[in-house]
């Protein structure tokens, strides 16, 4: 039988090189997860752009039946192709006039990456920016088109035909 060597003393615990491997790991696993995280979130967010313009466009249509065929507001005036406008009870045209159309596209385009609208009285279009993919926007307008065009929302209405291109 062999004797313990009574010098030597035994100390149980984790050397210093294997904290650091382990901490190595930790952190390489770490950010690997927050990338898909990130990926993930804009997934959310184009998802939530497509949600949004698709209510928009239901209550268009509800608004352009309750104003005696039109997509302007009484006495409203063209709204050219620009940034997408807030709600104002005095609006002009039907995205600032209509506080549900206005709060469902201003709730697009936080979520988004910038927009564009269009509104004559018998014509509409919305395009907003999608994270996921640059330069790319999601599109809906009269015709009943919902679909991503590859241009950002400054270009993803046609100027000549005022629809999504």
């Amino acid at each position: 039988m062999k004797k313990m060597n009574s010098n030597k003393s035994f100390k149980p615990g984790f050397t210093l090189i294997e904290l650091l491997v382990v901490v190595a790991i930790v952190g390489i696993l770490a950010s690997i997860t927050l990338g898909y995280l990130a990926s993930a979130r804009k997934k959310g967010d184009d998802t939530a752009v497509k949600s949004n313009l698709a209510t928009a466009r239901s209550v268009v249509e509800l608004f352009y039946l309750n104003n005696a065929n039109s997509y302007l507001p009484l006495g409203g005036s063209t709204f050219s192709i620009a940034a997408c406008p807030t709600y104002s009870a005095s609006g002009t045209n039907m995205f600032s006039n209509n506080k549900i159309v206005a709060d469902t596209v201003a709730e697009a385009v936080k979520r988004g990456n910038g927009s564009s609208c269009y509104n004559s009285d018998n014509i509409w279009a919305i395009a907003v920016g999608l994270k996921l993919t640059p330069n790319t926007s999601w599109c809906v307008d009269v015709t009943g088109t919902a679909r991503m065009v590859n241009f950002t929302p400054s270009e993803a209405i046609d100027p000549a035909t005022f629809i999504c291109k």
